[in-house]
């Protein structure tokens, strides 16, 4: 139904706003109207659009980068099912890896695997289980209050059997196709969590440290007082060094000092051993390549030849001394060099990065703790050349800040390598955003791309499916329905985690012998990069749904996700289906303080988005995350960047909210009852802002298309900015005129028509603030209208309403009276004061003839005049091709109508402070000197009509409700008024 003009009204909306009350009022609407599900119902069977939620860890509590990240997932699929699409968003909790684990262990007190184990890794497994969800009532409380639409109701969690058994089903595949292998390899490996890492997990933990630079002799065996010069910035290696590496194509030296012979490549002679270094023999790479040398520590005797000098095509001249230490049981490139030439693989560290018993005094000692040690050791033993440090990036654990180790271990890899080209094609297929991760930072990871370390030796994750029998036969189990078939035993209610599937043997198809699964668990990240169809327990069940729903028209996380996420979703998906499971992928910047600094509980710096939340609401913050810089740029946040979006744009907005539910319910105004006045016959002020509109919408229409909500959010700004401090305060006058009046209409109906339409252009942006003006304005107007904004379609633009020429007219006209007022200013005239006349000149004068009376008006001026050149003298002020110039000059008519006007401004404050409506009729009394009521007899009318009094006299008004004195034109009036 709707209202008729004389019961019509709308709730009164104050000038002074709680968006924190507003909020809190819509959240409660949309629980009752069950909104968010009832948006997704009414879109059941249009086409979809698809969007994937990168599953968070519930067992620690989120922060505002996380409302960063989830506002902007919000933002899309809300605009997507506004413009008609259906927007399934499944939430969902990453459950397994070791955070989970180490948030154990600090509860637990436990600080290794032994003792885990000794604590037992049923209950162990058990603690994380519980923990995994310990927060999720904080993270569902926040997501409800940042406006984030996901249904956590139905959310997968990654350590559900289902969830397991898709992985499961998954490794088989890579399995059978040969992708996925146990290999004795080089690994990133945490001594403090005890396992391997992948190498996208690497990349997550660089960071700048100090580290021993040493140079060691290595003495020949054939030459008396002669050494290798080796460097190395890793001592705590050289007890597993086999053999010196140099290169087959450099020339080296021999340099004669201070009695010793020492060898090195030509090209670092002078850069290692001084311009005054005496070389007094060269040697081609031939003529070392064989040669024996003493090793700096001799604690095992192997049977393989080592110490001798070998050749490799990765030494290089650009550091060091070009002679490098080969330790096969730990660098990548040691270890192949050591295959190719046999070399003995000398592992003296344990899986606690400790050294074994072997190594005698340095025996228990952690290997990067032992440094200094080893180095004096070395120097008491003459080995030592010299020491110094060097600063350089080194990877630390992600998860616990360990320096990683690089040991030669036996684990299993997924040969991503061997699919390079694959992955490389599937990404030539997905939009990013911005454009140059796609080519950049995330096509320069995938090809270098390197195999994925997949095993961990940890406890609480997805088993490896993967059993073994003595003759090294291997099994890899796609199902529990597989382990029924093979164990004879109905395996359907096993939980598939440690220890209950390390309990499960069988018989080995090949041989008869006994079969049991191998020790380790999976990386985490494949559970995540899993989730397009485990969470859909797919392909046991929901096939439909799966291939509706895959591959992702749209994902967003952190940049730092395209070396975690984003790569194990294109990469399993790339391997499993043939291409990516997205299509577009928005990344978004970090979170940094006020002064740029990375947020840490140590620097306490940390700003707890609740602070915001609770103080400014989070429309506020979602409007900041959107608009204040790039996506993908760095944000400072900060409370007085937020405050400033409050004061700024959202009270902005407001003001002409209220300014208009005012003026509306004072004259019982009901929009849908107004008489329509055609566009063409609206004034051009108001055909003007309709043009703002429609532009606006078919901006921000194609911003939201390219997923760009920083574009879209802007061009709101500018026509709110455009509404309040052009087109409001140029038509004020409008709203005051009788009932009836078609200009007073037309007003109406402009101004409606734009706060209408807003509220759909910030339903995605603002939901709050949107939902609030729709409740109000438009069902509060129309019953029949959508219970929310976000039951609404989009917008749409009428580009028949878009006025060119008249947009640029406007920009001049503005633009005139910019640099008219910035005269004024110059010359120290008043804006009430009247001036006879302002000329404008310049090349683009010609584009404000048909918008002068605007400007006389704003400028207060009696006449405009555009001319070649300014005609009178006075105050003038120029931007490039438009320059205005103020007649200053003043008449005694002139001061009067300044003197009418100061009181008019005088009366309308003193209006406000007293209480009084805006349609309240006053009686006015002045107290002024004779000459000035004199002056003022032309002006009396005028003021009554202005402030609304219904008398006006000279004198103090009697059972005044306010007074005031002010100063006019250097005299002292006094007004008082009470409602009449």
């Amino acid at each position: 139904m709707r209202y008729s003009m004389n019961d019509f009204r709308f709730r009164d909306v104050p000038s002074a706003v709680s968006f924190l009350e507003i909020e809190e009022g819509v959240l409660a609407r949309w629980r009752e109207g069950n909104i968010f599900h009832r948006s997704l119902e009414q879109r059941e069977g249009a086409p979809e659009f698809v969007f994937y939620e990168g599953p968070p860890t519930a067992n620690g509590k989120p922060g505002v980068h996380h409302v960063l990240a989830r506002v902007f997932k919000d933002i899309y699929p809300r605009y997507q099912t506004m413009r008609g699409k259906h927007v399934g968003r499944k939430g969902g909790w990453d459950c397994h890896g070791l955070p989970v684990e180490l948030e154990i262990e600090r509860e637990l007190g436990l600080s290794s695997k032994k003792e885990i184990e000794a604590f037992g890794i049923e209950e162990f497994n058990k603690r994380c289980r519980e923990s995994v969800l310990r927060y999720v009532g904080e993270w569902e409380k926040l997501t409800e209050r940042i406006a984030y639409w996901v249904d956590l109701g139905d959310a997968y969690k990654t350590m559900t059997n289902g969830y397991v058994e898709s992985v499961w089903w998954s490794l088989k595949r890579l399995f059978d196709q040969g992708l996925l292998e146990e290999d004795y390899k080089s690994v990133p490996y945490c001594p403090r969590c005890g396992t391997a890492l992948s190498d996208h997990e690497v990349a997550q933990g660089y960071t700048t440290v100090t580290d021993p630079s040493v140079f060691i002799r290595f003495p020949l065996t054939d030459a008396e007082n002669t050494s290798l010069l080796v460097w190395t910035t890793t001592p705590w290696t050289l007890p597993s060094n086999a053999a010196a590496a140099i290169h087959p194509e450099v020339s080296y030296v021999a340099v004669e000092q201070d009695g010793e012979r020492l060898i090195l490549a030509e090209p670092l002679v002078h850069r290692v051993l001084g311009p005054d270094a005496k070389i007094v023999e060269w040697f081609d790479a031939g003529a070392l390549e064989g040669r024996s040398y003493k090793p700096p520590f001799d604690y095992v005797s192997p049977e393989e030849r080592a110490w001798y000098v070998i050749s490799a095509e990765f030494v290089t001249t650009e550091d060091g001394t070009g002679i490098v230490h080969i330790a096969p049981a730990y660098g990548a490139e040691d270890l192949e060099a050591g295959r190719q030439f046999g070399l003995p693989v000398i592992a003296l560290v344990d899986d606690d990065g400790k050294f074994t018993a072997q190594t005698g005094p340095f025996g228990g000692r952690p290997v990067k703790e032992a440094d200094s040690d080893i180095i004096e050791d070395l120097r008491a033993r003459g080995v030592l050349f010299r020491a110094e440090t060097i600063e350089h990036t080194y990877p630390l654990c992600w998860r616990c800040d360990t320096p990683l180790l690089y040991m030669a271990r036996s684990s299993w890899f997924i040969r991503t390598r061997s699919r390079k080209e694959d992955l490389l094609a599937s990404n030539e297929k997905v939009t990013w955003y911005p454009d140059h991760i796609k080519h950049g930072r995330f096509g320069d990871w995938l090809a270098n791309n390197i195999d994925w370390s997949l095993s961990r030796d940890r406890y609480w994750g997805t088993p490896l499916p993967i059993w073994r029998c003595d003759n090294r036969h291997l099994v890899c189990v796609g199902s529990a329905a597989e382990l029924t078939e093979r164990t004879g035993r109905d395996q359907s209610a096993l939980d598939l985690h440690k220890p209950y599937v390390d309990e499960i043997t069988f018989v080995c198809g090949e041989c008869g012998e006994h079969m049991q699964r191998v020790k380790p668990v999976i990386d985490a990240w494949y559970d995540s990069g899993s989730m397009p169809f485990a969470q859909w327990h797919y392909p046991f069940e929901n096939e439909d749904t799966f291939d509706q729903k895959f591959p992702a028209n749209y994902i967003g996380e952190a940049i730092d996700q395209t070396r975690g996420w984003f790569y194990s979703l294109l990469a399993i998906s790339t391997l499993l289906f043939g291409k990516s499971s997205y299509e577009r992928v928005v990344c978004l910047g970090h979170i940094v303080d006020k002064d740029g600094r990375k947020m840490s509980k140590s620097l306490g710096n940390v700003l707890n988005p609740w602070e915001v939340l609770e103080k400014q609401g989070a429309d506020a913050l979602r409007w900041y995350f959107f608009t204040v810089g790039s996506p993908w740029s760095s944000r400072r946040v900060y409370m007085e960047a937020i405050d400033d979006v409050v004061r700024g744009f959202m009270r902005m907005l407001w003001n002409v909210y209220s300014f208009y539910v005012l003026y509306a319910n004072t004259d019982s105004l009901n929009p849908a009852s107004l008489e329509t006045v055609p566009v063409s016959e609206r004034p051009d002020l108001d055909r003007w802002i309709l043009s703002e509109l429609h532009d606006t919408i078919r901006t921000v229409t194609n911003a939201m298309e390219d997923f760009d909500a920083t574009g879209g959010g802007r061009r709101i700004t500018q026509l709110v900015d455009d509404l309040s401090n052009w087109y409001v305060r140029r038509s004020r006058r409008r709203f005051w005129k009788d009932a009836g009046d078609r200009d007073k209409a037309a007003a109406h109906l402009t101004l409606y028509e734009c706060l209408m339409n807003l509220s759909l252009l910030l339903a995605p942006f603002t939901p709050f603030l949107a939902d609030e003006l729709w409740d109000n304005l438009v069902r509060g107007s129309n019953t029949e209208a959508a219970d929310s904004v976000h039951l609404a379609n989009w917008p749409a633009f009428d580009e028949s309403l878009i006025d060119g020429a008249l947009r640029a007219e406007m920009v001049a006209t503005r633009k005139a009276v910019a640099l008219g007022l910035q005269a004024r200013t110059a010359s120290k005239l008043k804006v009430r004061q009247p001036l006879a006349k302002a000329v404008i000149s310049g090349s683009d004068a010609t584009k404000v003839e048909r918008l002068k009376a605007l400007i006389a008006e704003e400028l207060n001026v009696k006449d405009v005049v555009v001319s070649d050149a300014p005609a009178v003298d006075g105050a003038s002020a120029t931007d490039g091709g438009l320059t205005v110039t103020l007649d200053t000059s003043l008449t005694d008519e002139l001061r009067a109508e300044g003197a009418a006007r100061e009181i008019v401004r005088a009366v309308q404050n003193l209006r406000k402070k007293s209480g009084l409506a805006v349609a309240d009729r006053i009686s006015l009394g002045l107290e002024v000197p004779d000459p000035m009521w004199d002056s003022l007899s032309a002006y009396r009318e005028w003021i009554a009509g202005e402030v609304l009094a219904s008398e006006m006299s000279r004198g103090r008004v009697q059972g005044a409700q306010g007074t005031a004195e002010v100063g006019v034109d250097g005299v002292k009036v006094s007004v008082s008024l009470r409602r009449a």
